[in-house]
């Protein structure tokens, strides 16, 4: 039998996990609650800030790499947005996903074609103590990762609900055409979904980072389509819902690999997919 700290630290391990679920989690459900879009590239943008700040960090310092990469990673998602969805505005919802699974290939091609294949070493950005906590050792990172989160989760909810962005933003995804009628632009505000989506997939890759140290072209990949699973789990379209389904998703996720099997660990994260849309 175990002890409770055991237990505890089980839990814990899972949060950590979830909470970069859900930071990736949130991003996705803040373009599907405008656009009723699923971005599935939207895991491969966190690769790709996975990569700019393996390369950025070597020749800059902490205080100049996080905020580039940011930036790099919000260019890249607003490239995406005009290029490859904008012109799709009218298009049937089919066309836009088949175009949304287009880029996530172009992207995990390109990372292939100007990094390779082979893992990249994650520089060390930043080491925060442990903290114990009666048995309890708690990692630094996951601290971190917890707390930024949560902050995030509280200030977009406040920025939505109270700032004259985040109405426009309630408009457009109520009734874009009454929403244009009233002056709203609905591009501009597309524009910054897009974009505040990329800078929390940017966010989560500095913190993916920090506690898995590597990262590869399709790192993306299996993170982006778990993160969809939380967002649809906490009912997509909420953001508190995304982090909620992130962190329950993490947990389940640890508890199977710990009491089933590593193996189907996947496996059963998907299955609770399958029936929550059941």
């Amino acid at each position: 039998m175990h002890d409770a700290a055991y237990y505890i630290q089980l839990l814990l391990s899972g949060v950590t996990v979830g909470s970069l679920y859900a930071l990736i989690a949130i991003g996705y459900t803040m373009v599907y609650g405008i656009l009723r879009l699923i971005n599935f590239a939207h895991g491969d943008i966190f690769m790709m800030a996975g990569f700019f700040m393996v390369y950025i960090s070597a020749s800059c310092s902490l205080a100049v790499s996080i905020p580039l990469v940011l930036l790099l990673t919000v260019i890249l998602g607003v490239v995406i947005e005009r290029a490859a969805y904008k012109p799709l505005r009218t298009a049937p919802r089919m066309s836009v996903m088949i175009s949304a699974i287009g880029v996530s290939y172009l992207l995990q091609n390109l990372a292939l074609l100007i990094y390779g294949s082979e893992q990249k070493a994650f520089p060390v950005l930043f080491t925060i103590p442990s903290v114990e906590l009666g048995g309890v050792y708690i990692d630094g990172i996951t601290i971190a990762t917890m707390a930024v989160t949560a902050i995030i989760m509280v200030g977009l909810s406040l920025f939505i609900s109270r700032t004259r962005m985040g109405k426009a933003m309630r408009a457009v995804s109520e009734d874009k055409e009454a929403a244009e009628l009233m002056g709203i632009s609905v591009n501009r505000t597309i524009t910054v979904t897009f974009a505040i989506g990329s800078a929390l997939a940017g966010v989560a890759a500095i913190f993916y980072g920090a506690a898995y140290t590597y990262i590869r072209p399709t790192t993306g990949a299996m993170p982006g389509i778990k993160a969809f699973t939380a967002a649809v789990f906490g009912g997509i379209g909420s953001i508190p819902g995304a982090m909620l389904g992130g962190v329950l998703l993490g947990v389940i996720e640890q508890l199977s690999k710990t009491y089933i099997s590593t193996l189907w660990a996947d496996a059963i994260v998907f299955g609770v997919l399958v029936a929550v849309l059941n």
